[in-house]
């Protein structure tokens, strides 16, 4: 365990430290592409972070092999080299569609190259544990097949959900800490070592993206672009390959006495069929309504807009960091929650709690329906938003006439800009328009 940390921390500093430099780079090289109709920031901001977490993903792997404990990892698997080989391909068409923006089609061509790259190499899926039947070994084009199919829907959901700061780089960091702890039993409980790379490659992950959050949370400085999502959740892909194909069932000796028995025992084994899917549960729902919405629409699966589940969030009154925050509450909601079936799987306070935290969640996504009023003797204690409103006799202009004015800022309540929805923190109270302005910068009003 000292040994990961170790990884991990190398890994969160290098990318902190190189991620500075890489928005000086991004700006200087033009890396900075205009507001669309579907941004939520006003501002351009540079892209290319992905520059910095692939660096970290370098350093990682290089301080991996030069620890005792770990360079095993190296000498005994070719894992680590196919998932580095594959990272660099796909980073780099990310770098060059953040900068000249490719076509989708290209970018899906890569993905599903990179993906064969690590095929070759010996990344792949080669059994599948099924309950009541045993190990079933595929086919090379079989396993082939359904690598490449996890790969790209990986990529593709973890891609998806970078429509918000910091959303995709927290989410795709509590779907590996969750990934870590599983495979780490696995590989330390179990005492498999098949399952040592995946461990490792949930720990470097966990540190790139901990060391571009920092620059990345809302109002966030830089971008990850396209060479940052599709990087993690390459590496994020990897990892469930290689713990999901690589890992034999039967090396545990499970599948022994009555059905009953050999199916509770080996449920930690058969974990890592859902856990992939369910560790990015939201972004691979959002991708699969993105599909469905567009497809409806009769426009290209491919075709961005603002109907994603941030978008949605922000529209029904949350505010930027809210509603980033309520994308992590439930992505770990359901990541652990099945890291602790797997573990106490006869436990029911484990479904329990989980039921609970799920209608936490619900009443927190309800949140801007409910307009909350502090009680008079407690308004100077609360926020403005959350005082009460009385009307102040005034006579303006000599006229006479009472003019409404606002309790807590003092200015007439017509004159006030009612503030867009998702832009700067949306309140729960006041009008909020569907859609925000999203003029292209340089365009005239």
């Amino acid at each position: 365990m000292r040994d990961y940390l170790l990884t991990l921390c190398v890994t969160a500093a290098v990318t902190y430290l190189l991620t500075g430099p890489v928005r000086k780079f991004a700006i200087a090289t033009g890396a900075m592409p205009e507001i669309r109709a579907r941004d939520v920031h006003r501002e351009p901001t540079p892209r290319l972070g992905g520059i910095a977490m692939f660096f970290g993903l370098c350093a990682g792997l290089l301080v991996a092999d030069h620890l005792q404990n770990l360079n095993s990892v190296f000498e005994l698997s070719n894992e680590p080299r196919a998932l580095l080989s594959g990272a660099a391909l796909i980073w780099l068409i990310g770098v060059l569609d953040d900068k000249f923006e490719l076509d989708a089609l290209i970018k899906l061509g890569a993905q599903m190259i990179s993906a064969g790259v690590m095929v070759i190499q010996g990344l792949t899926i080669l059994w599948l544990p099924i309950p009541g039947v045993g190990t079933v070994a595929l086919t090379r084009g079989q396993g082939t097949l359904l690598t490449v199919a996890l790969v790209v829907l990986t990529i593709n959901a973890v891609n998806f959900v970078d429509g918000l700061d910091g959303l995709a780089a927290g989410m795709v960091c509590i779907a590996a800490a969750a990934f870590f702890l599983y495979a780490y039993r696995l590989w330390y409980g179990y005492t498999i070592e098949a399952a040592a790379p995946a461990t490792l490659f949930a720990a470097i992950l966990m540190g790139m993206c901990l060391g571009f959050l920092p620059h990345n949370m809302h109002p966030a400085r830089i971008f990850m672009g396209d060479s940052g999502s599709m990087l993690i959740g390459l590496i994020l892909a990897a990892s469930a390959i290689s713990i999901t194909g690589q890992v034999d069932p039967d090396v545990l000796k499970l599948f022994e006495g009555s059905t009953r028995e050999a199916t509770h025992a080996a449920l930690p084994v058969f974990i890592p069929l859902v856990l992939p899917l369910t560790i990015i549960a939201i972004p691979m729902a959002d991708l699969i309504l993105a599909i469905v919405r567009r497809t409806w629409n009769g426009q290209s699966p491919f075709a961005a807009d603002r109907g994603h589940l941030h978008h949605r969030l922000l529209e029904i009154g949350h505010s930027h960091s809210r509603a980033v925050l309520i994308m992590y509450f439930w992505s770990a909601l359901i990541a652990f929650g099945t890291l602790a079936y797997s573990v106490h799987s006869t436990s029911m306070w484990i479904v329990l709690v989980v039921v609970l935290l799920s209608a936490i969640g619900l009443v927190l996504l309800l949140l801007p329906r409910f307009s909350p009023r502090a009680p008079r003797w407690a308004e100077s204690f609360v926020p403005p938003r959350y005082r009460r409103r009385k009307r102040v006799a005034a006579e303006p202009m000599g006229t006479g006439a009472e003019v409404p004015v606002s309790a807590s800022v003092g200015e007439p309540l017509e004159e006030r800009i009612p503030v867009p929805a998702g832009v700067n923190g949306a309140t729960a109270i006041g009008h909020r328009s569907r859609f925000t302005d999203r003029r292209k910068a340089g365009t005239p009003s």
